[in-house]
């Protein structure tokens, strides 16, 4: 078989596990997105793994035309098997070299398919400290993911022409020498220092 550029399943099964550690009374908590909650964020990354998962297979319609930005994502009593089973086919489908071929969509956008790829990766990557710092536990991301996110962000940021701005934000400045997480994190437009409300100390990488 072709080699494929990266293997998503590693931070698939990670964030699997950091959502598989989340207590009935943390899905209220905030999270460092500023209008999602852990149930919201949760929803999220189901939708999003359901979405990519299409869009590796090409099977286009409902779930890769619908814009992620156009109602708050929620989940329902059986989120936890639903998220593991999106997790999974996922990463499968990414797995297939003609995945990264030709041209795909997700989230109502055409893309290359390398392309759609590597935003997965950074969705599983960003989301999966976002869980994790909401929740206070510790994260050790794929490193094959991380660099693969950084190299992403970096890139999107440099394409701004220098107005400090990212795909998903302005980004956040930290010093050059902070760990490749912060700096990546930073590149998502989240603060690497950002803690939870209520005051708890939230885990660092």
């Amino acid at each position: 078989m072709t080699d494929i550029p990266l293997d998503l399943g590693p931070q698939a099964r990670i964030v699997a596990r950091l959502a598989g550690a989340v207590t009935d009374e943390q899905l209220a908590d905030r999270t460092p997105c500023p209008d999602y909650e852990v149930r919201h964020l949760l929803g999220h990354l189901t939708g999003l793994a359901v979405a990519f998962r299409d869009a590796a297979r090409k099977d286009l319609g409902g779930t890769t035309d619908t814009d992620p930005t156009s109602a708050v994502p929620d989940i329902g009593p059986g989120w936890r098997r639903e998220l593991d089973e999106a997790l999974d086919g996922l990463a499968e489908a990414w797995r297939d070299p003609r995945a990264w071929t030709g041209t795909t969509r997700a989230g109502g956008v055409d893309l290359p398919g390398g392309v759609a790829g590597a935003v997965a990766v950074d969705e599983l990557l960003v989301h999966g400290w976002d869980l994790a710092r909401a929740t206070g536990r510790d994260y050790a991301p794929d490193p094959a993911a991380l660099a693969a996110s950084h190299a992403f962000l970096r890139a999107a940021a440099e394409e701004s022409g220098g107005a400090g701005n990212g795909i998903f934000g302005p980004v956040v400045p930290v010093p050059s020498d902070s760990p490749l997480l912060d700096r990546t994190v930073a590149l998502s437009g989240r603060d690497p220092g950002w803690t939870r409300p209520d005051g708890m100390p939230s885990a660092r990488p």
